[in-house]
């Protein structure tokens, strides 16, 4: 019959799998009861949690004598454990041989050992072949007019480019607000260069260590050099290439960042042939205005909420994965002026859910229906209005070199400068 002592501190253990303290109090009773197979496998199980845990270290030796054949049975383990002795080096070194056991100490030359000293710095990035291209793009077409030609006519014409004086330095930077399809517009200018694409977020190349980021943002270039031809996508480019105006004095790891993608966007001039730099943001108004100068980011595309016939196309393929019934494209299209690709999503994602809580009520499938549409069409609003709202501050009193011409007219026909 079972020991109700036993029945509980099991019980504890088993609330408590963790906890190599009990468990080893656990194991020295069950020695001392006599049963030193159990407490064997309770020591050795505290020992995997606390691999210097004392009583568990004293119970395992005196089980393990105890179940040994031949051999006299061992002392229950003490409840205190003994005090570390000193290890005997004598003693190992005549085990092992005198040539086998190095010195315990040795001089050599001084050396200094920094956090992070472990080499050179590998760029640890996915590399994708997007299978996607501009005909993938719903809509947008004026978007995909001025990519052609600002960016990609002059790189599958070098020769064309040449004779007009048109330069292949530089980057193309998309900037619009959040959900728009900058980074999806970015792997289909890669796949209409048959390109390789990497993408890099801030947190791919900040390092802990002084020195460390700006090693990642030369080894994030030097692996897309010889990966080239490769798109390198640089998402949130105003926090990798934030104004250094904007950054304070005990944030030299930041500045250092910036400063090196400025010296790796120079570079381009020389060694990177075959390496098309794209960079997308909310805020380019954000972004150190060095990187905007030319021979860097020195074009710039307005990414927009999509148009009626991008609207249609995104919400079609987010309808079709969902059984509908009696949806008017046309009537959500118009309703949903000013919303994002992610809005536009998050208006299919919404409406069914009211269709599954119905299916479930009912006991079978029932369809997505334009009252489902309606109803969350009521709640859900545009994202865009709070960066319309900063963008037209912007297009008013910071538009003194055209930068953000496109951004004005798109205001105005909006009627909202």
């Amino acid at each position: 019959m079972e020991d109700p002592l036993f029945s509980s501190l099991f019980a504890a253990v088993e609330a408590t799998p963790d906890d190599a303290a009990l468990r080893a109090q656990v194991a020295q009773l069950l020695l001392e009861r006599g049963r030193a197979a159990e407490a064997l496998q309770h020591a050795a199980i505290a020992l995997q949690h606390d691999p210097a845990q004392q009583v568990a270290l004293a119970v395992l030796a005196a089980a393990a004598a105890t179940l040994q054949p031949g051999q006299p049975a061992a002392a229950p383990a003490p409840s205190t454990p003994p005090a570390p002795q000193a290890f005997d080096w004598r003693a190992a070194e005549a085990d092992l041989g005198p040539a086998s056991t190095p010195p315990p100490f040795v001089e050599g030359p001084a050396e200094t050992i920094r956090p992070g000293d472990d080499g050179p710095v590998e760029a640890d990035l996915d590399v994708e072949q997007p299978g996607v291209t501009l005909a993938d793009v719903g809509g947008l077409d004026d978007v995909k007019q001025r990519l052609r030609e600002s960016f990609l006519d002059p790189m599958r014409h070098p020769e064309v480019a040449a004779a007009f004086g048109k330069s292949l330095r530089g980057g193309l930077l998309l900037y619009g607000p959040p959900g728009c399809g900058k980074t999806f517009i970015a792997r289909a200018v890669a796949g209409e260069l048959g390109a390789r694409f990497l993408s890099v977020t801030l947190a791919d190349v900040l390092g802990p260590h002084l020195g460390e980021t700006e090693q990642k943002v030369h080894a994030v270039f030097a692996k897309a050099r010889s990966l080239a031809p490769a798109v390198l996508f640089l998402d949130e480019i105003d926090a990798i290439g934030a104004r250094r105006s904007g950054i304070g004095s005990g944030w030299s790891g930041l500045r250092g960042m910036v400063n090196t993608l400025l010296t790796e966007m120079d570079s381009m001039a020389s060694d990177n042939d075959g390496l098309f730099v794209l960079a997308a943001t909310n805020a380019p108004w954000d972004v150190d205005p060095a990187l905007l100068r030319p021979g860097r980011f020195d074009r710039m595309t307005l990414v927009l909420p999509p148009d009626r016939p991008a609207r249609e196309a995104i919400l079609r393929h987010h309808f079709a994965r969902r059984p509908i019934a009696g949806i008017e494209l046309g009537t959500v299209v118009a309703a949903t002026e000013d919303f994002s690709g992610a809005d536009l999503e998050h208006v299919v994602t919404s409406a069914a859910e009211q269709a599954m809580a119905r299916s479930v009520q009912a006991g079978r499938i029932e369809p997505i229906t334009m009252t489902d549409v309606q109803h969350v069409l009521r709640q859900i609003k545009p994202s865009t209005g709070s960066w319309l709202i900063g963008a037209k501050n912007v297009a008013a009193f910071a538009n003194a070199d055209g930068r953000y011409d496109d951004l004005v007219a798109y205001l105005k026909r909006k009627r909202a400068l």
